[in-house]
């Protein structure tokens, strides 16, 4: 199977802000992995403290695979702060957290760096554990359904469709009654992974109309409305009407999600959509060893696929400068790629689980940390 793809003082900030998301996840129903190697009487042996940032997309699942894995290490209390993809590579980097969420790999310029948790002369690996589809939210009263084609997407964002009753929205939609009121298209003003990959998408499909490159940071010349993390995203278009915007899938809620024309189909996302397109992708050369980034086939007209998703990785470190957070590290990211780790996130969050082939790899890339 093939599949694709600021400093220190902003990361201690999002450290300190961990204690409070940390606490409710022990909460949290659901089925507990399995006591931990090295337990005695069936219980576990880890205890302390892990500290993750990263991807708000994460939010849902990781609250999930914390609460399981806390229920059968009732020593270890694991944080996950969802900052954004940005903010987790930079805690990471600088040492302000032992793991990163992040929905895109680490690049070129960031694996030639050095990362503050890690042995000296070592670098970082990236592990895929999580794929969704991005859905194309809206608010618009008296439309329920919305086909768009790439094109169209893709004026809607960069600014050049601008009320709802335009043409190139009319003709997708004989069947609505579409509204002559003004369109706001939604953005995250952070730095974000899945503002990378929408991004990567609407240049693939459409780089007539979106010429700019793929990027985490939305183009200021583009414009529209800019709101903070997914969250900000979902409560922009669910207060609005006549708003349009894009988050994990996960967060669509009651929302409207627009179609995606692929080849001659509106394709409707869902998990088996996105992991039908991350079948078709092509595996990301020139990686080193145990580092798993893959690339997305945006432009596939294949039949049944859904080409705006994300995969999102936990990034680590290949060998820690310290034994217990490595072996908590290798644990914790252990339980959240097995089987059951991902069954559990696919029924909390609706992602699409691992392939059994992408779950070996991952498998064989966590054994080697240290």
């Amino acid at each position: 199977m093939n599949i694709t793809r600021f400093g220190g003082v902003t990361a201690l900030a999002a450290v300190a802000a961990l204690a409070l998301t940390s606490c409710a996840a022990n909460e949290t129903g659901g089925a507990a992995p399995a006591a931990s190697e090295g337990s005695t009487d069936g219980g576990s042996a880890l205890s302390g403290t892990l500290v993750g940032i990263g991807a708000s997309s994460q939010g849902s699942a990781q609250e999930a695979w914390r609460a399981a894995f806390q229920t059968a290490n009732p020593e270890v209390t694991v944080e996950y702060s969802p900052d954004g993809s940005g903010a987790g590579r930079e805690a990471f980097i600088a040492g302000g957290a032992d793991f990163a969420g992040s929905d895109r790999a680490l690049n070129e310029e960031e694996l030639a760096g050095t990362f503050g948790k890690c042995a000296e002369g070592t670098s970082a690996i990236d592990l895929p554990v999580y794929i969704s589809p991005i859905a194309v939210i809206f608010n618009l009263e008296g439309v329920d359904e919305l086909n768009l084609d790439q094109a169209t997407l893709a004026g809607i964002f960069a600014g050049t469709i601008t009320t709802w009753d335009a043409p190139e929205i009319a003709q997708l939609n004989p069947e609505a009654t579409l509204p002559s009121s003004p369109i706001t298209a939604v953005h995250r003003s952070d730095d974000s992974g899945t503002t990378e990959n929408f991004t990567e998408y609407l240049h693939a499909v459409a780089p007539d109309v979106w010429t700019e490159e793929a990027d985490g940071v939305w183009p200021e010349s583009f414009g529209g409305e800019a709101a903070a993390q997914t969250s900000g995203v979902v409560d922009a278009v669910t207060n609005g009407n006549g708003t349009i915007g894009y988050a994990d899938a996960s967060r669509a809620g009651e929302l409207g999600v627009a179609k995606i024309k692929v080849g001659e189909e509106f394709v409707e996302y869902s998990p088996e959509a996105a992991a039908a397109i991350v079948d078709a992708s092509p595996e990301a050369e020139g990686r080193e060893e145990n580092d798993i980034a893959f690339e997305i086939d945006r432009t596939s007209t294949e039949a049944g696929v859904y080409p705006i998703v994300l995969v999102s990785y936990l990034i680590t470190c290949q060998d820690y400068q310290d034994d217990e957070t490595a072996a908590l590290v290798k644990a914790y990211v252990g339980y959240v790629a097995s089987e059951e780790g991902q069954a559990e996130a696919a029924s909390t969050a609706g992602i699409a689980p691992l392939s059994s082939t992408v779950s070996a790899q991952v498998s064989t890339a966590i054994e080697s940390i240290k």
